[in-house]
């Protein structure tokens, strides 16, 4: 993967920013957007549209990565970078490591949203915690272990499965 020099770092996060800025003014949600760049050039782009769509999850970086997997047709963007202008949420960030992107590139930091209304550090903190202490309970339905176990072994046992 092609690592981008700092000219360049600049201006895909001075994209990012300038993304954020447009769906801010849309009426599309908070103050964050995303770029992703392939050797050089920027393959997706997005800005947060969680109000526009009434989507939880419509958030910059998963709005970018959306875009780069359908302009370039594959759902593995391991040859790409992201820019976000603040640090991605848990969400985001799992997103991210879902699509196997190489890099990520970030202006401000977790604290800076949390600073404007943003629970991005609760929720880190959640996720650092044991199951059972953690504010939503998470419980097994027991009962239906070996269904879920077996749905999940047919996975395996598919011929025609594609692992991602």
């Amino acid at each position: 993967m092609m690592t981008q020099d700092s000219s360049d770092a600049t201006r895909f996060m001075r994209q990012a920013i300038a993304l954020a800025y447009q769906g801010m003014a849309g009426g599309h949600g908070g103050p964050f957007g995303a770029v992703i760049v392939k050797d050089g050039e920027i393959v997706g782009q997005g800005h947060n549209r969680v109000l526009s769509s009434n989507d939880p999850t419509a958030h910059a970086e998963v709005t970018a990565i959306r875009d780069a997997s359908k302009n370039l047709a594959r759902f593995n963007l391991s040859d790409c970078e992201i820019y976000v202008n603040a640090m991605p949420c848990p969400m985001c960030m799992s997103a991210i490591l879902w699509s196997r992107i190489g890099k990520v590139h970030y202006g401000a930091p977790v604290e800076a949203a949390e600073k404007i209304g943003f629970d991005d550090k609760a929720f880190y903190e959640q996720l650092a915690k044991p199951l059972e202490e953690r504010d939503i309970p998470v419980v097994v339905v027991s009962e239906c272990d070996a269904e879920a176990l077996a749905c999940l072994q047919s996975w395996i046992d598919n011929p025609s499965r594609i692992p991602y």
